[in-house]
């Protein structure tokens, strides 16, 4: 990075970036990203990036497709901006809503925008609780959430969020929320336990939790299908199957967050059919418009809408909402969007790439410093590690990561290092050629960090 431009020295005077340490900004400045091609981005240098995050885990259909450039002009000559307060709509916040009805689990036919995952998981908070206060059960208010989950950053979202870092300092959480052990093998399985053991601890942990707690204090339970932010964490066999009849048992909602796996990024439509459950309410953004507009919805069942809508007659409103909610630009731009996904069959192509995108990963895993390679479908992490034998962490945690971060730039490859864990989630447009690039650049990235590594000797 430079600070020999006036962009650059712009930005670092003027912008404070997200998830960024400021003083290390002032000194490095950022990476201006100036255009885009397909899986690729280019900075302000002219040099070329396959973009393996597809972002921030949001670009389906690439970084220059004109039908969705088309289709926010199309309709910003039209209609630019309406809201969708007090009984208004328009076509495109209707289409939406229908295709994405048609879309979900059977069973959840009702949608609520806003702009962004965070927002939408936000906003779940206050619709479960609108719907207990609406059937009378006001002391049930309390979510179920897991260690190293990531369900946003706002003050309610951040409470459900697990991540030490994005409480710290900001007197989060303010949510009664419990957050339970994260379901990474792993990391969390004990000497001699099996996986199978180790679900079926986590499965009596929820219920001890909710025997402890109360089921009439608890609203609903929150998880990612597969945590992404977390560190691309999968869960064991029979996690998900077991979590959703705990809960039926004891009237617990069931709150999939698909921000990041929904649309086709795990090869299923949403991320709940791959991992075997049914929820109530489904948060979605990010791939809903391959994030070309700020959107998110939330999906939510016949039951909590009949609830809702009685209550809202009752006392007079459904009294929330945002000015851009349902926004006809945005909107227009999610149809077109999933219209390609569905055309182009990019459902289809994450299923059909996994294997020799996950195997090929797979293969790193006799290299130095790996200690585990996971993912599903087109989503995928190399944790690094100081010793593989007893899974070690390095002592300053993000150094390792870092230095692979700077490498993998070096190298032509964008990914994300979540602490010393290297996170891949390419668009669902790669092919197979594109898929055999990104495993070479990833070879070369975990050879000289270890090199790097060595000549340091960080341990």
């Amino acid at each position: 990075m430079t600070l020999s431009n006036s962009l650059a020295h712009a930005d670092v005077a003027h912008q404070l970036h997200p998830f960024t340490d400021a003083r290390a900004f002032e000194q490095n400045g950022p990476l201006i990203i100036d255009h885009g091609q397909g899986i690729h981005v280019f900075d302000s240098t002219g040099k070329k990036y396959i973009e393996g995050m597809a972002g921030l885990w949001s670009v389906a259909v690439g970084f220059n497709e004109p039908r969705l450039a088309e289709a926010a002009y199309k309709q910003f000559q039209k209609l630019p901006y309406y809201h969708t307060f007090s009984a208004k709509s328009h076509e495109p916040s209707i289409k939406l809503s229908e295709k994405l009805a048609e879309m979900a689990p059977e069973g959840l036919n009702h949608v609520l925008y806003c702009s962004s995952g965070s927002e939408g998981n936000d906003t779940v908070v206050k619709l479960v609780w609108y719907y207990n206060n609406a059937l009378g059960r006001r002391d049930k208010k309390k979510f179920i959430a897991r260690t190293n989950a990531y369900h946003g950053i706002t003050m309610a979202s951040g409470s459900l969020t697990g991540i030490a870092v994005d409480h710290k300092d900001f007197d989060l959480p303010i949510l009664p929320v419990i957050h339970l052990t994260c379901p990474h093998f792993y990391r969390e399985g004990t000497a001699g336990e099996t996986e199978e053991q180790f679900t079926a601890r986590l499965l009596a942990e929820l219920e001890d939790t909710i025997a402890r707690e109360g089921a009439d204090t608890i609203a609903a339970f929150i998880g990612e299908p597969v945590m992404g932010a977390g560190g691309v964490l999968v869960p064991p066999k029979g996690y998900w199957e077991g979590v959703e009849a705990i809960c039926r048992k004891n009237d617990i909602l069931i709150v999939a967050d698909e921000v990041i796996n929904g649309f086709g990024r795990l090869g299923t439509t949403f991320g709940a059919a791959k991992m075997g459950f049914t929820p109530d309410i489904m948060t979605v953004s990010k791939q809903i418009t391959s994030s070309y507009m700020p959107l998110a919805a939330i999906v939510f069942s016949d039951a909590i809408y009949e609830a809702v809508a009685d209550n809202s007659h009752k006392i007079g409103a459904f009294a929330h909402g945002f000015t851009a909610a349902g926004h006809p630009v945005a909107t227009a731009v999610a149809l077109e969007n999933i219209a390609i996904i569905e055309e182009r069959d990019l459902v289809g192509n994450a299923a059909r790439l996994e294997a020799p995108f996950q195997s090929g990963l797979r293969a790193f895993a006799d290299k130095p410093l790996v200690g585990e390679v996971r993912g599903v479908g087109l989503m995928a992490a190399v944790e690094l590690v100081a010793d593989k034998a007893t899974k070690a962490k390095f002592s300053k945690s993000g150094q390792v990561g870092q230095i692979a971060n700077r490498i993998a730039h070096e190298e032509g490859l964008i990914l994300r290092a979540i602490g010393d864990t290297l996170a891949l989630c390419p668009p669902l447009i790669v092919t197979e050629a594109d898929v055999a690039e990104i495993l070479r650049i990833m070879g070369v990235v975990l050879d000289r960090t270890a090199k790097e590594v060595a000549e340091q000797g960080i341990a």
